[in-house]
């Protein structure tokens, strides 16, 4: 799944697969990736997000669902460096990111809503491992996913 296009799958699976209509800006260089699907829900804090990309990604991308929030950034540069250095391919954020310009500039999938200066609390709210559901599709982990700059869409493995 991951060498092929949205626009391809989309013409392959149909109604099979979940759009997610979210209007999404890209951020980091790697325009287009694709993988398994691990998920955070959190509001406004960073921890649980810089937790799970600490872990091996194994290729896989991490989908953040920060209730739209534009407020505050779930992603920084050094976070981003550190999903790059575990393995993973990309990042879906329902929120924002920060450090755009090295962002831009780093071998990661990053894909959010906009971008904000402030970093998000350290509290550790929030939970890791649920369906998170934003744009019309629902993310579980172990889907997969694929992001290119056409879409984003999510087949599930069942």
């Amino acid at each position: 799944m991951s060498t092929t296009s949205t626009a391809d799958l989309s013409d392959e699976c149909g109604e099979s697969l979940e759009y997610c209509d979210t209007p999404f800006r890209s951020y980091g260089r790697r325009a287009a990736f694709a993988g398994m699907v691990s998920t955070v829900r959190c509001f406004e804090d960073i921890l649980l997000v810089r937790s799970i990309l600490g872990t091996p990604g194994h290729g896989g991308v991490l989908v953040v669902d920060g209730g739209g929030s534009s407020r505050v950034a779930l992603l920084g540069d050094q976070m981003a460096l550190l999903a790059i250095d575990h393995g993973w391919a990309g990042v879906i954020i329902n929120g924002a990111v920060r450090d755009t310009a090295v962002l831009s500039d780093l071998d990661l999938g990053v894909k959010a809503l906009a971008a904000s200066p402030r970093r998000g609390g350290k509290g550790g709210a929030g939970e890791r491992d649920v369906p998170v559901s934003f744009g019309g599709a629902t993310f579980r982990p172990g889907d997969q996913v694929v992001s290119d700059a056409d879409g984003i869409v999510v087949q599930a493995v069942r």
